[in-house]
């Protein structure tokens, strides 16, 4: 099974690559975000626990994160090609996290696909987005705080993959079909 970890800033382009890895390796998208929506929205019993972390404004925990990701990987079934993980893992702990949910199924990580982008290409990305998409965080003084945090918190996770020997790295700036072309060749000498 092919397991890939998406990994880059803000507006390093995770979200356009990886439908093209979806549309050529058939993998099952799996983002955090939608997923928590999904079992908040369908009152699961995950769902009603992340809710309330949630509404009291807190972060929900790995733990539970990972109770989340688990059940839904397990609902799509063992014919899958594999998952592409976007959103997550952000810290060394969900990526353990992760690591360990995987062996319990007798899958690891494939690849990590480090999309490397720098700073001032980053900030126009997003701001430029923002004037397409409408968003109200895609403006450059919250463009460079997600920055911030990005370097603090999932930054460190670059090391780990890196020992771990599943760190691909990425050139994230040129055309999408160049980036796409790096990206494939990345994921065929894991197939």
């Amino acid at each position: 099974m092919l397991n890939i970890v998406i990994f880059g800033a803000p507006g390093s382009g995770k979200g356009t690559q990886s439908d093209k890895i979806i549309a050529e390796y058939g993998v099952e998208h799996i983002s955090t975000g939608d997923v928590l929506r999904a079992e908040i929205n369908c009152n699961t019993e995950l769902g009603k626990t992340a809710a309330a972390y949630i509404n009291e404004g807190k972060l929900v925990p790995d733990s539970l994160i990972i109770d989340i990701l688990a059940s839904t990987l397990d609902a799509k079934g063992k014919d899958i090609k594999g998952v592409i993980f976007d959103g997550f893992p952000r810290t060394i702990a969900q990526a353990e996290a992760l690591n360990n949910m995987l062996a319990e199924r007798g899958q690891e990580v494939s690849t990590v696909i480090g999309l490397e982008v720098n700073d001032e290409e980053l900030i126009k990305r997003i701001i430029a987005r923002g004037k397409t998409s409408g968003r109200a965080d895609d403006n450059e003084e919250t463009a460079k705080k997600r920055l911030d945090t990005y370097y603090s918190q999932t930054m460190p996770l670059k090391d780990f993959y890196i020992k771990e020997g599943k760190y691909a790295k990425i050139d994230g700036v040129g055309s999408i079909d160049d980036i796409y072309s790096n990206i494939k060749a990345a994921i065929d000498a894991v197939k």
